[in-house]
């Protein structure tokens, strides 16, 4: 087999690349710039294109797939080249779908919560030496890759619902054909991508009819869009799997919870991960996995990266950091953090990076997302404006969107960084939440750890 990637650059696209060709195809690519850290492991593997840019004559008529990358616009030379040569071009989730058409497919969809419950699932099946492969958005402990593609009975997919490719806008988990799939919830994001809520309900609705006939539809029923979702669309050749809070306890900032006929004390903690940690065992119960096995086997789960990931402490502080920019997710690991520490101040910074979260159209959406801390910032930067080609986003819009009590709103990283000198660690704990990198600073380095 022979497969070249148009924009082999990207995070998950690199992943693939190093995949396939551990798989034994030959696998060549190109990009017009490609960054750390998947320069270095492309180069590792022999993969890295030998110059940036775009060559039509890597394109020949013995490739047997092209994969086409999001990074990729219609008029890339190189897709022009192949669409004359009559190449079958797959969009990244269109080709797992063809590697894995003699597998049992489980797919992780929801608007939160995806990657934390793919992680626990493959945790789990890891922890038991089941032979699987996956598909999943982040670095994992344990883990040296984010895409495993082999000859494996079971691929683990973490499902996205935004656009598959440049020339294929359906969205990713509308190829992935489940026989066990999980939905972890609805919360409307990305209005560049969904303009209305409803149409952002009806790419669920479409991927529940894609389910493979007889299969088994695992979802959160204390989302209540979901559940009203699910029940007026339900298919009578499915088996559907409702889910909600397990019970557990918090005893001194450790939580332990009910696994089946099991109890287990976790390093994760928040309501949110102890509904994707229900939804990952009734997916594991679903594939054999004993109640005794998982409850091990979660027990020494540390979480994905970015996912309320603890990166430091000081004098009986915790930094956290978290992936969270949309509003639910805003609100869950806040709420989580106070849950687990209830005596202990919270400080949360919440970085507008996205194009909705930077949308003054979208700001309502943050009504009450942060009013579980005890003192709030929000940060964005002018230069994230001006590279999203947006208008300036004034802090009184920001204000009003949130309806929080002495937030503040700061523009400047060396104002943040100068608030952030002036806090004391006694009895506090940060919660830091971005897609981004608030514009270059060092979290760590700020706050003198």
């Amino acid at each position: 087999m022979r497969i070249h990637f148009i924009s082999i650059g990207g995070s998950v696209m690199h992943q693939l690349a190093i995949a396939l060709k551990r798989k034994g195809y030959e696998v060549t690519g190109s990009d017009d710039e490609i960054f750390e850290p998947a320069a270095g492991n492309l180069k590792k593997e022999g993969l890295l294109p030998a110059r940036n840019g775009w060559f039509p004559g890597l394109v020949t008529k013995d490739i047997n797939a092209v994969i086409l990358g999001m990074h990729a616009k219609q008029d890339n030379p190189e897709l022009a080249k192949a669409k004359e040569l009559g190449l079958k071009i797959y969009s990244f989730p269109e080709y797992i779908f063809h590697e894995s058409l003699h597998k049992k497919r489980i797919a992780v969809g929801g608007s939160h919560g995806k990657t934390t419950t793919t992680a626990m699932i493959m945790h789990a099946l890891k922890n038991m030496n089941f032979d699987f492969d996956y598909l999943v958005g982040a670095s994992l402990y344990g883990f040296d890759q984010s895409v495993k593609i082999t000859d494996a009975p079971v691929i683990v997919c973490e499902a996205d619902e935004y656009p598959a490719s440049t020339i294929e806008r359906r969205p990713k988990f509308h190829f992935l054909f489940p026989h066990i799939a999980v939905l972890t919830g609805i919360a409307w994001d990305h209005i560049n991508v969904f303009p209305t809520f409803d149409f952002y309900l009806e790419q669920f609705v479409i991927f529940i009819n894609k389910f493979k006939k007889n299969g088994f539809l695992i979802y959160n029923e204390t989302d209540e869009v979901l559940k009203d979702l699910v029940e007026k669309n339900a298919r009578k050749d499915l088996n559907y799997i409702p889910y909600s809070l397990p019970q557990h306890t918090i005893v001194n900032g450790i939580t332990t919870v009910d696994v089946g006929n099991s109890k287990t004390d976790l390093k994760v903690f928040g309501n949110h991960n102890l509904l994707n940690l229900q939804a990952a065992y009734l997916v594991c119960k679903e594939l054999g996995m004993e109640d005794e096995a998982f409850a091990k086997a979660i027990a020494t789960f540390e979480g994905a990266a970015k996912r309320l990931e603890l990166v430091a402490q000081k004098n009986n502080c915790n930094i956290y950091r978290d992936f969270a920019h949309a509003p639910s997710k805003v609100k869950a690991s806040i709420n989580a953090v106070k849950e687990q520490f209830p005596d202990k101040k919270l400080i949360a910074v919440l970085e507008l990076h996205t194009f909705s979260s930077l949308d003054k159209n979208f700001m309502s959406e943050y009504k009450g997302a942060m009013d579980k801390a005890d003192e709030a910032i929000i940060f964005y930067s002018k230069h994230a404006l001006e590279l999203k080609r947006m208008n300036f986003l004034e802090p009184e819009v920001v204000k009003n969107g949130f309806q929080k009590e002495n937030l503040e709103v700061i523009t400047e990283r060396k104002n943040l960084e100068e608030k952030l000198k002036s806090y004391s660690f006694n009895n506090t704990n940060f919660l830091f939440m971005s897609s981004g990198n608030y514009d270059g600073m060092n979290i760590l380095t700020t706050l003198n750890i």
